[in-house]
């Protein structure tokens, strides 16, 4: 990949975090990855996603608590648009 692309592919992570949650903080765009991608691989595989729950509940602990920040501050950005 070029750095062209990366740099494009990343505003476009940083828009969707803005819209998504109404600031585009790098912390916040980073949690939006990796929930994102969570998602996506929670979906596409599951069984991989559960074995590495059961490896590292720790971790998994962390990513319940981002998604929980990621829909706590999305709920207040829809309350602020509307």
């Amino acid at each position: 990949m070029d750095k062209e692309f990366l740099e494009q592919f990343d505003s476009l992570v940083t828009k969707y975090t803005e819209l998504l949650l109404g600031a585009d903080q790098e912390h916040l765009k980073k949690e939006v990855e990796i929930w994102m991608l969570y998602n996506h691989m929670a979906k596409s595989m599951p069984s991989l996603v559960k074995h590495w729950n059961g490896q590292f509940p720790e971790a998994k602990q962390q990513i319940v608590g981002m998604i929980s920040e990621i829909k706590k501050l999305n709920d207040f950005q829809k309350q602020k648009t509307k």
